[in-house]
């Protein structure tokens, strides 16, 4: 076991281990460290503990010291900078005519070397544009491209769930997200749903997927189609409490409802002869015949009509 204590450069920044020493660290203290890139100032997020060996990463590097109000007013004093530099970049990014996305810019604590960070959809040479920066701040330069989550995690925003975006506010690490997650949930698949402000895959759809698996009952696909198979078609009540009638399309493809529609156009004729009914036979053939003399009447000067064959 290894005595750790852990530290945080930026808001919902990873986490780094440090030896604590023998200093009094409480977390959400500023301390001042000795890393890679310098002299940094960060802030305690995990208070000292004992942690596995295997879980340290590289040599365990102690604390310099807690910061004192002198640390903070340098602190605050490299941010006032830090905006003129990303000032600065700009003018010389459009200068240079560079297919590039300034995002960020980040002095060092020591002031050593100053850090912009930007996003490019390739490979940009941004040689002459390090050049023209050295000469201009007299310190070391580096330009670092960043992918479109990083970026989304430096300038923050609100998310469509109307809440800060988790990345920017708690989120230290990205994890894995794919769109299997998203058909597991039964969530539509729509790219404008499923997606954040970094155009990739949300990462809360990460959260609840854990749940998913235990809860869904081990069915595969075949036993559901089986099982729909082998169930009788639905028959609507209607029907069912009236067995005496027959759908005569219902082997023919045509729904039970049409059928009930035909049948009750069938009664309703029905209903229909029964209030009128049927003449008796030969009434009409006398009305057609008293009909039939009453037109072959002549008109005064004009001759009769001729009458039928034998009348």
């Amino acid at each position: 076991m290894v005595r750790v204590v852990g530290v945080r450069f930026r808001r919902a920044g990873k986490i780094y281990y440090f030896d604590p020493g023998d200093l009094p660290l409480r977390r959400g203290m500023h301390v001042i460290v000795e890393t890679s890139r310098g002299m940094e100032y960060g802030e305690v997020a995990l208070p000292p503990r004992f942690v596995e060996e295997d879980e340290v990463v590289g040599e365990l590097k102690p604390i310099v010291r807690v910061a004192t109000p002198e640390d903070d007013r340098r602190m605050e004093e490299n941010r006032r900078r830090q905006e003129e530099a990303f000032r600065i970049c700009l003018e010389k990014i459009d200068a240079h005519g560079l297919p590039m996305n300034l995002v960020d810019a980040e002095y060092t604590f020591d002031g050593s070397k100053l850090v912009f960070s930007f996003t490019a959809e390739g490979r940009v040479d941004f040689r002459q544009l390090v050049r023209d920066l050295a000469a201009v701040f007299r310190t070391r330069i580096e330009l670092r491209q960043i992918g479109v989550r990083d970026e989304a995690k430096l300038l923050g925003g609100i998310g469509p769930c109307g809440r800060v975006l988790c990345c920017s506010s708690f989120l230290s690490d990205f994890a894995p997200v794919s769109i299997r997650m998203a058909k597991d949930q039964n969530l539509s698949l729509n790219p404008t749903k499923i997606s954040g402000l970094c155009g990739r895959l949300m990462c809360c759809l990460r959260y609840e997927q854990g749940h998913y698996g235990p809860a869904r009952p081990a069915v595969s696909t075949e036993d559901l189609l089986t099982a729909a198979q082998a169930e009788p078609a639905g028959v609507p009540a209607e029907l069912e409490q009236e067995p005496d009638l027959v759908l005569a399309g219902a082997d023919e493809g045509e729904g039970p409802l049409l059928d009930l529609l035909a049948a009750e156009e069938v009664s309703a004729g029905e209903e229909v002869e029964a209030a009128h009914p049927a003449p008796a036979p030969g009434a009409g053939r006398r009305r057609r015949r008293r009909r039939g003399g009453r037109g072959r009447r002549s008109e005064p000067g004009q001759p009769p009509a001729a009458g039928p064959a034998g009348s």
